[in-house]
């Protein structure tokens, strides 16, 4: 939320790997070996709690039970029938999906095999094809400054679609000023006309004024938020004097990471612009589910299954 001072980044884009550069296809099935099926095993295959939020179809009347949801108690009905009645809703079978997906400057910092970058391409990969397995409906839209959209399609080119576009060098020119989220998420407001899943995919270092346009997103749809994050953005290692650098601005200052004083105070100001973005997420009716550049993918998915199925119960 904001200006964040860090190490210098390496460039955005991942690198080339041991066995040559990493293309869509090579991600894709890496990812189908290392997560999905993992992942398959771990969630039994149900991934509704995950990625899936209530269905809005009304189905039926019926009388209240104690443990029902309060949320769908039909009051018109009640006042009529003079008890509590509430409607059933069932789940569609199928979604249309949108990857809000923030490929802005300070997405290229982390380390150098597995920056902020590479983590977004891994989760919106892992999750564009869980969701076409399923014969779900994914588009995309890419925010670099500007705004690239991939329309919605099905099945594994499409999957394969929007990761060779997260793999590829940003297309925006560099700016001096803080990413401003707002605008990827107003664009998603005109994009998903039909109540959609929707997953924003990042850091949240942004300028003020995302919480509005978040919170009539999550008037309307399913919201998923996840935050990538790098440990070394709250707490930089000890060694000595560096240069580090706003990695939204290109802003230089000289530091001494030795400094007690200095880490004390860039610990304390981490936890509390955390705790703000939690804060206001939560205001918009959204959660902030973190993924760190050092976390193992399944057990960070499995993480935020489990959160959000204890949000619905």
């Amino acid at each position: 939320m904001g200006r964040r001072t860090s190490v210098t980044p390496a460039p955005a884009t991942p690198g080339p790997s041991v066995s040559g550069p990493l293309t869509a296809e090579r991600l894709l099935r890496r990812l189908e070996w290392r997560v999905v099926r993992r992942l398959d095993g771990r969630l039994q295959g149900d991934y509704r709690t995950l990625f899936r939020g209530t269905g809005v179809d009304f189905t039926d009347l019926r009388e209240y039970e104690p443990g029902d949801d309060l949320r769908h108690i039909d009051w018109n009905v009640t006042a009529r029938m003079d008890t509590p009645y509430v409607r059933e809703y069932v789940e569609d079978r199928e979604v249309t999906a949108w990857l809000l997906l923030d490929r802005s400057a300070s997405m290229g910092f982390g380390p150098v095999d597995r920056q902020k970058s590479l983590v977004l391409a891994e989760i919106a990969t892992t999750i564009a094809h869980i969701l076409a397995r399923g014969g779900n409906r994914i588009g995309a839209a890419l925010f670099d400054g500007g705004i690239e959209t991939i329309p919605p399609g099905q099945g594994r080119n499409q999957v394969l679609r929007i990761s060779q576009a997260l793999l590829r060098a940003p297309t925006a020119a560099p700016s001096k000023d803080t990413t401003d989220l707002s605008r990827l998420l107003r664009a998603a407001l005109g994009l998903a006309r039909r109540r959609s899943l929707l997953i924003i995919v990042s850091d949240f270092i942004t300028q003020p004024g995302w919480e509005q346009p978040l919170a009539l997103l999550a008037r309307r749809h399913d919201v998923v938020a996840i935050q990538v994050v790098d440990p070394r953005e709250a707490e930089l290692p000890a060694v000595g004097m560096v240069y580090v650098e706003d990695a939204e601005t290109g802003e230089q200052i000289f530091v001494d990471t030795n400094d007690p004083v200095f880490r004390a105070r860039l610990a304390t100001a981490a936890r509390e612009r955390q705790e703000a973005l939690v804060a206001a997420a939560r205001r918009s009716g959204t959660e902030i589910h973190p993924v760190a550049t050092d976390d193992d993918l399944v057990r960070a998915l499995a993480r935020i299954s489990e959160l959000r199925r204890r949000r619905r119960r």
